[in-house]
């Protein structure tokens, strides 16, 4: 699968598409370049959908987003949040994969 990049007008859209891990980031952000590789090394197991906050401040406040990276897993109308760096193997042990 590819990695969407999402923003304000077509991101309630992708939520209707079924599960999905979101990661807030910005370009700036260290720990978020570090996590850019591990997300490439999951986009087969689950679609991944990628925010900059720095374009997107609307989405960043409706889902309490603070810290980056914020990672939200959206499963059956359920989410939830981890936030900063994580290895490819923890995300999948999260995401039950």
């Amino acid at each position: 699968m590819e990695i969407i990049e999402a923003n304000e007008s077509n991101f309630d859209e992708l939520l209707t598409r079924g599960d999905m891990l979101v990661d807030f980031y910005a370009t700036w952000c260290g720990p978020c370049k570090m996590l850019a590789p591990e997300l490439e090394a999951i986009k087969d197991e689950i679609q991944i959908v990628k925010v900059d906050v720095d374009e997107n401040r609307e989405l960043c406040k409706r889902y309490g987003v603070m810290s980056m990276p914020t990672l939200i897993y959206f499963n059956g109308g359920n989410r939830d949040v981890r936030i900063g760096y994580m290895p490819k193997e923890e995300i999948l042990r999260w995401i039950g994969r």
